[in-house]
Order: C-alpha cells, then structure tokens, then sequence
C-alpha cells in the first residue's frame, strides 16, 4: 500500500524541517517581520524625516512624502504586496506566479537600503544623527527589521524523495503530486512561471499600455532627478524592483503577452517616448533625449552586426563619424572646404551612403578574418579614421576635415519650412529645439527598428544567425559566408551613418575627439558594444534599453569625479554576474546561460 504525502500548500510555504535562511528565526515571524515591515515602512514616509530643508527633498513635512520618501513607499508598498501574497492572500496570487520568497527578500532590500542610504546621507550632509526626525528613527529600525525577517526566509527547497526507476507510471504520478512544489521550483528556476489564466486580447492591451505608462514614468523620473542623492537612491530602488518582479515572475509574463501583441507593443512604445518631450518644461533634459536616441539607434546597427552576424566590430563608432563629416561636410557650414548647403533629405542620403562606402571598403578585406582577428582589425579601424580626420587639416595632409578644430558651425536643419532650431508651440505646450530633435530621432528610430525586424525575419537575417552559431556548419549548407556578412557590415555601417547625419546638427560641431575607442561619456565603440550586450544581443529592446541605461547613468554620476568610471564598471560587473544573457534576452541566449536551470523544466515537459 503507497503512503501519500500530503504536499505543501503553495511553494512559497516549505514543509516542517526546511532549511532556515542566514539568521535562525522561525519562518512565520520572519515572513511577518519582512511584511510588517514593508507596511510600517510606507508608513514611515508620512512623517517627517529631518528638521531642515537644507537636505534636498522635502523631508521636513508630516502627511506628504516627497524626494527619497517616494522611492521608500515604492519599495514598501511592494514588499508589504509580496508579503501578502506569500500569505495566499486572495486576489494578489498573480502577483507571484514563479514564488514570492525572492521576491520579498529583494524588495526588502531595496527599502532597507534606500532607507538607510537616506538616513546617513543626512547624517554625513548635515553633521550627525541629531539632525534626524522621529520619521527618520522609525525607517531605519523598520526596515532593518523587515531586511532581517525577510533573510531568515529559507534560501532553498529539500530534495524530494528519490523515485524507483521501475515504478509505475501510477506510483510516479502521487509521487509528483506530494513533491510538486519541487518540480514546480525547478522550473521557476528555468524561468518559467506558473501558467497564468490567458486574458482576452482587449485587456491584454491594456495591460501592454499600462506596462509602457509605467515605462515612461519611470524613465522620466529617473532623467529628471534633481540632486545627486535621489538619482543613487533612484538606481537602488529601480534594480532591486526590477530584480524582484523577474523573480517574480512578472517580467516573463509580461513578455508573454507583449510577444502576442508586437506590433502593438512596438507602436506603442514609439507613442509612449513621443509622449517623453511634453513631459518637459524646458530643454535641460530633453536635451539628454535626444542624445540618448543617437546612442540607442547606432547600437541597434551595432546589434546586427554583433547580435545578428556574430561579427565583433570594435571601431562601430567610426562609421557614425563617417556619417557626421559627410553630412557636416555638404549643410553649408563655413568651416567646410566644399561651398554647398544640402536639403535635409540629401545630406542624409550622403552621409548615409558615405557610411556605406566605408563598410564595404573596410569590411571586404577584412571579413575574411574570425573572432579576435577581425576585433583587432575593426579596432584599428576605428583609431585610423580619428587619426586620419585629425590630420586632414590642410598641414599633415589635404584641407577636407579642419583637423582637431573639426568641422563647426553647422546650421540647424529645416524640413518642409519647418526650422528644427528654434521653439514652437504644439497644443500649448512650447517644444524647444531639442525636442524638435528628439522627435526627428524618434523618427529615424523607427526606420531602424522596421530594417532591423525586417532582415532579421528575411532569408539573409536566418543566414546571419546560422553565421554567429556556426559559420563551419553554415558555410557546409550552402551559405555564403563571406557575402552574408560584407551586406550585415554594410547594413550596419549605413544605419550608423544615418544617426550621424541628425547628431551633426545637433552638437554643431564634428570633430575627431567624438569618436573615440573608450571614453568617459558615450557614444564610443566600447560603450555602443556594452549596450547591445548588456541590453540583450539579438533583439530590439534590448540594445534601445541598454543604450539609454549606459547613456543615462554616467551622464548622472559626473558627481562621482574620478570614481565615476569605477562605480560603473562594478554596476555592469555585477549586471553581467547576475544577468549575463542581457536585460531583454534573446530566448536561445538565455537557455545557453541557465542550461542546467532548464534542464528540470525540459525533463518534465518531456516526461523524462
């Protein structure tokens, strides 16, 4: 007779004897001392935190949360969320469908440390503790007590029992029955959430606008942080809060249905970040958009290159140069040895097909190389076209690029009658020039967007991929190596110049120092190859997103002086221990990271 064991009610709640997490406490009051505390933490943001408003933020009021108190309810509100959906609360079992434990130590954390980061800020900026408020005292004992319940949460799952091989298929079944909280961790471990009841297609359309509302609100908060404190504080809560859905489960079921609808998720996301320069009052940070959409659609040709092609381009920057001199060269600027001024449209043809030139005369010789070879080779690339631009300065060489002065000057573009360099008003609301630009790169985004998902759904784009897993193998079924790769070299070099052609006009200036290797603020070469891989190599999002994090960020931590670099490197260390596939994940490249996490959930969709 077969003793059936009867299993645990949810995989968050462990059966008697389960291993304890870093601090003894018993699990049920660590689970409700990480949710208490997440609740007393939002609480806590309604009292006020100092007495002086010599610490930016507003923290001296009672009943309205303002600055770093924001970032603290966020991240309160979530874990008290999480907390009560480990319960079996009714209602909020959606909100983990791959386990709430991680979930809650991870929001935990990021209300513990935006907490505490507040709490010494103001200690260090004003000269001691003394300088704190009550509201201040109780968000550094609540959250400490909620990180410290949510640690002494279990940080793995005993081992089911061990099955007989030659049990029968009976037997097999209540033994899953009894442990199907295992399996089903496994797989959580794969990546793979609990299946979710599938929504009619009208509401999950509103949940694709819901997630770029989001999106959008989070970005321009993020850009429009006022002090260097809430930016940090910002990054703190951002990341634990995104780790935490993924862990979730959240983040992969939104990527279910965002997949079922992409052209609507895609036009939306280009309506969402038109909606970015009315959110505006000025031109401080549109101005950070603008450069932000250049970075984003050279990295997106980068993508193809790389993330398509698997061909490691080191010198992707010089093209975007070719494209800037070209289109600088021919719209009239006075510093330009040729006396022509170029509509818009022609000056982007030039600049365009200059790019494209280059691509094919530097990538015909040196294609023929693999791997490290050709990095070296598009590394020394890059380094000779600044060299070279620097020297044509009418002394070391012919007068066509004005050497280190660059080319300057370059006038405003102006399409149909429409001058993109003075304000105007739409609907009210008084667009400055940069935003006239960022809404012409938005433009161009989404011409890059359409030829990246076009090819890479084409014959040549399947060509491309069969390269970058296996260019042995590929070249044995008949494609032709050499020739796949020159179009994906010149495809990607002709969309680098096309981004070049706008962030002429828009700096008003070229010159050889732009296009640089390495360097403290992007766009450079090493910069534009992080953003495709840290973004997620193969895909859309992943470079666009990967673009405006490496973009926004160094650009907010000038603050840090000389520890600016230091502080970043070791935040994309960290990004690429944790996440190595990228934040938006190509499915075959996350597989090829996380093989053993996958191989339960493949064993038994297989019945293995």
């Amino acid at each position: 007779m077969t003793t059936q064991t009867t299993p645990p009610k949810s995989p968050d709640i462990p059966a008697a004897g389960a291993p304890a997490g870093l601090i003894g406490i018993p699990e049920r009051i660590a689970r409700a001392l990480a949710t208490g505390g997440g609740v007393l933490a939002v609480v806590s943001t309604f009292l006020a935190w100092t007495w002086t408003d010599e610490f930016p933020g507003d923290l001296t009021f009672y009943g309205y949360p303002g600055g770093l108190q924001v970032l603290v309810l966020i991240g309160g509100a979530l874990t008290a969320l999480f907390g009560l959906a480990t319960y079996g609360v009714k209602g909020l079992g959606w909100l983990t469908p791959a386990g709430g434990d991680a979930a809650l130590k991870l929001t935990s954390l990021a209300t513990f440390a935006t907490a505490w980061y507040t709490v010494l800020a103001i200690s260090f900026r004003l000269g001691g503790v003394v300088n704190l408020e009550p509201g201040g005292y109780v968000v550094a004992v609540v959250t400490l007590a909620g990180v410290l319940g949510a640690l002494a949460l279990p940080f793995e799952r005993p081992e089911p029992d061990p099955i007989d091989p030659e049990a029968s298929r009976g037997e097999r079944f209540r033994h899953d029955a009894a442990h199907g909280w295992h399996v089903v961790k496994a797989s959580f471990a794969a990546g793979t959430p609990r299946p979710l009841r599938r929504l009619p297609a009208s509401l999950e359309i509103l949940v694709i606008v819901g997630i770029l509302a989001v999106c959008l609100l989070v970005f321009t908060y993020g850009i429009g942080t006022e002090y260097d404190e809430l930016f940090i504080g910002f990054l703190i809560t951002a990341g634990f809060c995104f780790a935490a859905l993924h862990k979730a489960g959240l983040i992969a079921h939104a990527t279910r249905i965002t997949a079922r609808h992409q052209n609507i998720t895609i036009c939306g996301a280009f309506v969402a970040a038109a909606c970015f320069p009315f959110t505006q009052t000025d031109d401080q940070y549109a101005t950070i958009g603008v450069y932000i959409l250049i970075f984003a659609t050279v990295a997106l040709g980068l993508n193809i290159v790389v993330g398509l092609a698997g061909l490691l381009d080191l010198g992707y920057v010089a093209f975007l140069g070719v494209g800037a001199y070209a289109a600088a060269l021919v719209s009239g600027s006075p510093s330009s040895p040729f006396d022509v001024h170029f509509p818009f449209w022609a000056a982007v043809l030039v600049g365009a097909l200059a790019s494209l030139v280059f691509g094919v005369l530097i990538g015909a010789p040196t294609l023929r190389l693999r791997g490290d070879y050709l990095a070296i080779v598009t590394l020394g690339f890059g380094e000779i076209f600044r060299i070279a631009a620097n020297n044509l300065d009418g002394t070391s060489g012919p007068d066509l690029t004005n050497g280190s002065n660059g080319v300057s000057s370059v006038p405003d573009l102006e399409i149909l009658g429409f001058d993109l360099g003075v304000h105007h008003v739409i609907g009210g609301v008084t667009i400055g020039r940069f935003a006239n630009y960022f809404f012409l790169m938005l433009l161009i985004t989404a011409v890059v967007v359409l030829v990246f998902r076009r090819s890479g759904d084409s014959r040549i784009g399947r060509a491309w991929v069969a390269i970058r897993e296996d260019e042995t193998a590929a070249l044995a079924m008949g494609i032709h190596g050499f020739r796949v790769k020159l179009i994906a070299f010149a495809v990607g070099a002709t969309l680098a110049g096309l981004a070049g052609t706008v962030q002429a006009h828009v700096t008003y200036t070229v010159t050889p120092e732009q296009y640089l290797f390495a360097g403290a603020i992007p766009p450079n070469s090493a910069f534009l190859l992080a953003a495709v891989v840290l973004g997620g190599m193969g895909t859309i999002g992943g470079p666009l997103i990967g673009a405006a994090l490496l973009f926004l960020i160094p650009n907010k931590l000038q603050f840090l002086g000389n520890y600016q670099l230091f502080a970043f490197g070791l935040a994309l260390v960290l990004l690429m221990r944790f996440r190595p596939e990228g934040l938006v994940p190509n499915r075959r490249r996350q597989l090829e990271f996380h093989e053993e996490a996958a191989a339960p959930d493949v064993l038994s969709k297989t019945g293995a």
